[in-house]
């Protein structure tokens, strides 16, 4: 796992310490060595920071060329097969002397012979490269297939700048950086910035499966060109889908498939090691792991003292029963808090994903003992996982079959409601009639009974603040996947469209993202055998019958892991990996969020509209309402906007958390 970072100046110097000093930014992503590689001529440079996970020895330096000198490279990723493209690529074109073992080395060979669209339908693995072609004097910037790697590139001044993370670019001397405001109005509806946008104009996230061609010094753009189509996939997968009734079979295709791609990500010479949740996915991976190897897994995890947040005691349980060498660490608030002023340095641009911090958490537990670990990630999106799926469908399936001007009626009534002289009159009930939280539930009721059609629906569920564009000053919200149906793959129901919605941006750009930074940021390869693609194309070959049945989702996944564990170890309530920001905004961490969220500043600033804020964070703190998830997402954006003002995090005051725990 590496990090790399390069421009295209045609018109200015090329110089090395310019693309040093951006790749340095990536020491995080590579403290094993570092190299650039400058094509003066045409005024252009790469720079590659290295984590060794395979061949560790100098012979896998990048940025590498190729022996006829046409191709240079620098990569971030693992490819899982590059064995077999190494021997397919000698009985193809006969004997290659090759200089090493890494995988590096055997892309670089296959993109020479192959070509990038021939190399990309054949590679299985994680990656973002950038390749420079000499002789057409075009560079290529590539992602794969799900967007486990991260790749930013664009415009800033008169050089072309591209990078593994955002920060690397801000040292360039031709950055400029203005903030989005229009990527802002994303980030608060969905508490990340989906691709292609990210928080600074004219700077792109490349969408995953696909590559970019630039020519001309940096000056001509292509538009990025899909290599791998999810919809495509999902549609081939649906109209090829066997009978429910062959359960057992697929059962048996989906435990060989997943022995393989996990048995693939175990290839490594450091050591490895895998979180575990105690959750259906991760333990299905670990299990995978013990399956085929000689001693017991390293696996990890991470505890909270509160009940609610803490899954650390059902991991714990299946470690013992299969036999891991397990790690796990309890973490005080105080101790998970600590944490939040890195949060904009990790992270780059706004990300208010709260899991982000005990993702940090336990992959700096894991980077202790071990360089690589395996993650569950994917399960959820890709065998109906999320409550969504199951409640979420449910609710809407039943509303949908009201009329839609009664719909419409009731909504408008109960969004006008008071919901506070509701619950002074809910207090007078008897217990057993009272409604829990009627202050949060009224406005949700109200909003879904607004929606039109399911996807409106769908949407809703995965925004937090609605109508974002009347909070972002001087905005616009894009238009996106999610509200352009003309995109939308022809899938059987809703249930089906929300998964491949949720596999094209919750996934990589919430969760993939999440979990890259956060393991990056403490020099750790994290590897997800779920998200390879051929389980993906396999997962939308399964009716939906057998991955929701018995009103739970994972079905087939979870007859596979009983194989491995008993259905009773596992058979719990699903739990979330998150941390109780509800409460700490209400108690350690008030004086913090007073300070990011003052009326005067957000005015002096320009970004918010503080009225409406101010009016979340008032019934918040009183505890009227929950605004926890809202408020987190300008609580973010806030930090990171401190930081990249005055290159200093924005720290909670240690002694008033003591005081307050």
């Amino acid at each position: 796992m590496c990090g790399f970072a390069g421009y295209w100046h045609k018109d200015g110097k090329t110089e090395a310490a310019f693309a040093e000093r951006m790749v340095m930014q990536l020491e995080h992503r590579g403290p094993d060595d570092v190299g650039t590689c400058l094509d003066k001529s045409v005024g252009l440079a790469l720079a590659h920071r290295r984590l060794s996970i395979i061949d560790i020895s100098p012979a896998g330096h990048q940025p590498m060329t190729s022996p006829c000198g046409r191709f240079t490279l620098a990569y971030n990723g693992e490819i899982y097969n590059h064995l077999n493209l190494r021997a397919e690529l000698e009985r193809e074109n006969g004997h290659f002397n090759w200089r090493g073992h890494s995988d590096t080395e055997t892309l670089l060979a296959a993109l020479r012979y192959w070509g990038i669209t021939g190399t990309l339908g054949r590679a299985n693995g994680m990656f973002a490269f950038a390749v420079w072609d000499r002789s057409e004097r075009q560079l290529y910037l590539v992602r794969d297939r799900m967007g486990e790697k991260p790749l930013y590139y664009g415009r800033s001044g008169a050089a072309f700048l591209f990078a593994s993370e955002l920060k690397a670019l801000t040292v360039h001397p031709q950055w400029q950086g203005t903030v989005d405001r229009n990527a802002l109005t994303l980030y608060l509806r969905h508490n990340y910035i989906p691709a292609p946008w990210s928080i600074y104009q004219g700077i792109r996230k490349l969408p995953p499966a696909h590559f970019v061609v630039i020519g001309n010094g940096g000056a001509d753009i292509g538009e990025p060109q899909c290599y791998w189509n999810l919809a495509a996939v999902a549609e081939a997968g649906v109209a090829a889908s066997v009978d429910a009734g062959d359960s057992h079979m697929l059962a048996d295709e989906l435990d060989e498939l997943l022995r393989d791609a996990v048995g693939r990500r175990m290839a490594a010479d450091v050591p490895l090691g895998a979180f575990l949740s105690g959750g259906y996915d991760s333990t299905t991976v670990v299990a995978q792991m013990q399956a085929q190897s000689a001693r017991p897994v390293k696996t990890f995890t991470i505890g909270f003292y509160e009940t609610g947040y803490n899954e650390a005691k059902h991991a714990k349980a299946v470690a013992e029963h299969l036999g891991t060498e397990h790690t796990e660490l309890y973490v005080t608030p105080a101790e998970a808090m600590v944490v939040i002023p890195e949060l904009p340095t990790i992270w780059d641009e706004p990300f208010s994903d709260s899991s982000q911090i005990p993702t940090y958490l336990v992959s700096q537990l894991a980077r202790q003992q071990v360089t690589v670990s395996l993650s569950g990630d994917g399960g959820d999106e890709l065998f109906c996982g999320y409550n969504r799926y199951v409640l979420g469908h449910r609710v809407w399936r039943r509303l949908s079959h009201l009329p839609a001007g009664l719909r419409k009626t009731l909504s408008f009534i109960l969004a006008r409601t008071p919901a506070g002289q509701l619950e002074r009159v809910m207090g007078l009930l008897p217990r057993r009639l009272q409604v829990s939280r009627l202050g949060d539930r009224l406005p949700k009721l109200a909003e879904v009974l607004g929606h039109q059609n399911g996807e409106a629906f769908y949407q809703s569920l995965v925004s937090h603040w609605k109508s974002p564009a009347e909070i972002v000053i001087g905005s616009r919200e894009p238009e996106t996947l999610l509200g352009n149906t003309a995109r939308h793959p022809n899938l059987p129901g809703l249930r089906e469209r929300m998964m491949y919605l949720d596999a094209m941006t919750y996934l990589p750009d919430d969760i993939l993202t999440k979990v890259d930074r956060a393991s990056m940021a403490v020099s750790l390869e994290a590897r997800v055998p779920l998200l390879d693609h051929r389980v993906v194309e396999f997962a939308w070959r399964v009716p939906t019958a057998l991955k929701y049945r018995g009103g739970q989702g994972k079905w087939l996944l979870r007859e596979v892991l009983y194989r491995y564990v008993p259905r009773e170890l596992m058979d719990r309530p699903k739990m979330g990996f998150g941390v109780p920001i509800e409460h700490w905004l209400r108690g350690p961490l008030r004086e913090w969020a007073e300070d990011l969220l003052g009326e005067k500043r957000l005015r002096e600033e320009g970004f918010f509209n503080p009225a409406p804020i101010r009016r979340m964070w008032a019934e918040h703190v009183s505890g009227r309402r929950r605004w926890h998830y809202y408020l987190w997402d300008v609580l973010m954006f806030q930090a990171w906007l401190e930081y990249t003002r005055s290159g200093a995090s924005v720290s909670p005051d240690r002694r008033a958390l003591a005081a307050n725990l």
